[in-house]
């Protein structure tokens, strides 16, 4: 599901910043209308989101930086720098959380992230590109404290709030926080120009942003940080198939062994051999 969310950001007609706005606004309204309906209780107090406002914070970040690196190189090797993740959530699941990294997780990240460069290659040598790789960067490290305190927000005894109004409120706390972004950004608006903008915004929202991220936060205390970072590289790897399925890219057998590679790696991490 989290997957599409680049299909829809590139049929809506906005700015970066404003997708991204309008993907937590919009799923912030429809998961607490949901929680509503659902009986889910909203509010236990300011100090109840204190993990959520961190989450927030570290999304907000990863979606501005990786934003401003495709800017500078593109929407391939941006995607992939964003998808270093699994380089740091593994380092701070050790440094933080006490995990002991197997074998085969060890093998199978350096793969992976070989496999998604082999899908999606870009020019070295364009102007600004050390800056992209830089905000590329910054996006991968903000990326992984927001899945690591996604994480920590839905371990038993670490949160009140169940899965869908923790999302809610992640959501319109993260809209606030892009909000002023597209604000102060003198040439951004608000403004969604036609149709198939507001069907797209609403479909990154529900789809992408709603769904999507429930249940992966529903997920996540089920498996090691680790392997959570390991398996959320399917994210790029299924973007690059959809994008061929549905804006017919053009794309060479290489690129097709990267997806394999990626997928394959992706299952060997995740498992553990009895």
């Amino acid at each position: 599901m989290v997957s599409f969310t680049s299909v829809f950001v590139e049929l809506a007609h906005v700015g970066p910043t404003v997708s991204a706005f309008y993907r937590m606004f919009f799923g912030g309204i429809v998961l607490g209308a949901l929680a509503v309906v659902r009986g889910n209780r909203l509010w236990y107090g300011l100090k109840s989101l204190g993990l959520p406002f961190l989450c927030a914070l570290f999304f907000s970040l990863d979606l501005f930086m990786w934003h401003r690196s495709i800017n500078y190189v593109g929407p391939g090797l941006a995607t992939i720098l964003a998808n270093f993740q699994v380089f740091f959530v593994a380092v701070w699941a050790v440094i933080f959380l006490k995990e002991r990294l197997n074998r085969r997780l060890l093998i199978s990240i350096p793969f992976a992230v070989a496999g998604l460069f082999m899908i999606i290659r870009t020019d070295w040598l364009q102007p600004g590109v050390r800056v992209g790789l830089l905000f590329g960067l910054l996006a991968a490290v903000s990326y992984s404290f927001y899945i690591l305190f996604l994480r920590k927000s839905q371990l038993i005894g670490q949160s009140k709030h169940t899965p869908i109004p923790n999302m809610a409120w992640i959501c319109l706390i993260a809209a606030a926080m892009l909000g002023t972004a597209v604000v102060i950004e003198a040439d951004a608006s608000f403004a969604i120009p036609d149709l198939q903008s507001w069907l797209a915004l609403l479909g990154l929202a529900v789809v992408g942003q709603g769904a999507g991220w429930v249940l992966i936060s529903k997920g996540l205390p089920q498996v090691n940080a680790s392997v959570a970072g390991l398996a959320l590289l399917l994210q790029p790897a299924l973007a690059f198939i959809w994008d061929i399925l549905f804006f017919a890219r053009p794309t060479t057998g290489l690129e097709y062994a990267g997806a394999l590679i990626v997928l394959g790696a992706i299952y060997f991490g995740a498992t553990k051999k009895e």
